[in-house]
């Protein structure tokens, strides 16, 4: 869920309005509408998560504090506002804590640890029971090998398709916008920043900023 901490950045066309916690690039966003409110050309505003590359709807209307107000309600929830609506239990604390308490499923909740079906071949099963620790022990290490060999690979992957989410957003009508996504996925850095050169300044530097992590590999 999205907060008005949340890291996100805003752009007027080509240009960056401002970037760090949703609230103050709302209001910086809300200013610039306000400012262009009576110009028909000018190019819309468009707020980005920068974790995802996300554009996060806002809603504009009346003043910069209402606009506040709604995004602050928008990450507590809205609350129930007719009390002939909440459901009342008429039982006393007494009544209510005397209750037997729910089964607990299999698992080991108190360690984090969830039970899950896992099929497997009876090969497979024979191997993990002849482990030390057993099965659920041999599962978690190998499960946590796979998970460090495969971090770098993750990261880049996740990074490129933040970025291409983002330029396909903001880039996609520029010239060599087909050559830099290939780049991109490519891994080529070199040739990504100098298909994307001819860009709006602001929309290449805050492109190369998501896609940092995508030339890891």
């Amino acid at each position: 869920m999205r907060t008005p901490d949340t890291l996100c950045a805003a752009f007027q066309g080509g240009r960056c309005l401002a970037k760090g916690p949703l609230a103050e690039v709302a209001l910086a966003a809300k200013a610039a509408l306000d400012a262009s409110a009576h110009d028909p050309s000018a190019p819309s505003v468009l707020v980005f998560d920068h974790a995802t590359a996300e554009v996060i709807e806002m809603d504009w209307r009346g003043t910069p504090e209402e606009v506040l107000a709604r995004l602050q309600a928008q990450a507590q929830g809205t609350p129930t506002a007719n009390p002939d609506l909440a459901v009342h239990d008429d039982r006393s604390e007494a009544d209510t804590s005397a209750l037997p308490e729910p089964a607990r499923g299999p698992g080991r909740p108190k360690l984090g640890v969830v039970a899950r079906e896992v099929t497997l071949l009876p090969r497979h099963w024979e191997w993990l029971a002849s482990q030390p620790g057993g099965a659920s022990v041999a599962l978690r290490k190998l499960v946590e090998v796979a998970r460090r060999s495969s971090e770098v690979k993750d990261r880049v992957r996740q990074a490129g398709a933040v970025a291409y989410r983002f330029m396909s957003t903001m880039a996609g009508h520029e010239p060599g916008f087909e050559e830099a996504s290939r780049a991109l996925f490519a891994g080529d850095q070199a040739g990504f920043e100098a298909l994307i050169a001819a860009w709006p300044v602001d929309v290449q530097n805050h492109l190369k900023a998501l896609a940092t992590d995508a030339f890891w590999a």
